[in-house]
């Protein structure tokens, strides 16, 4: 990919829609921020059928769905993508559960235990990329990082700290 395409395929800005998606603790907010960094740092970005960007994408919760509102860089509406959460929800608890072991394990374990645990988390993680790049498919094209990055804001989204 030329560096032109480059620059058009991403995310120039990631908002989370107050509305739908309520502010909580503050540790809950930096791992969101966090998380959303990460995303803007790093990621290709391309709605199908549209030009080329940058973009900007809102991210709302309705109607037990998942949201993803892409704008224009200058915050024009281009398209709304709404993916059932239904799909992700076990890779998601997966995910917690596999995380709570690992934080437990730092302070118990051998390096080759948490290395292991690990190993386990990093492994969920990618099956809830590869589960969101899907439902994804044909609407907005990503990479495998960016797939990655996406997958973390939505635990982000709904860890409770």
């Amino acid at each position: 990919m030329g560096e032109e395409t480059a620059d058009r395929c991403r995310l120039v800005g990631v908002e989370l829609d107050e509305a739908s998606i309520s502010r909580s603790t503050p540790d809950i907010e930096h791992e969101r921020a966090a998380a959303i960094y990460d995303l803007l740092d790093d990621n290709h970005f391309a709605p199908a059928g549209h030009a080329g960007g940058p973009y900007r994408l809102v991210i709302a919760l309705v109607d037990r769905k998942l949201v993803f509102d892409v704008r224009d860089e200058a915050g024009k509406p281009i398209v709304a993508h709404g993916l059932s959460l239904t799909p992700l929800r076990k890779v998601v608890k997966d995910y917690f559960l596999i995380c709570d072991s690992y934080y437990n394990a730092i302070r118990t374990a051998t390096p080759s235990q948490i290395e292991a645990i690990d190993m386990g988390r990093r492994g969920v993680h990618d099956e809830g990329s590869q589960i969101l790049a899907g439902r994804l498919e044909g609407k907005i094209a990503v990479d495998h990082g960016t797939a990655r990055r996406l997958f973390t804001l939505v635990c982000a989204l709904h860890w409770k700290g």
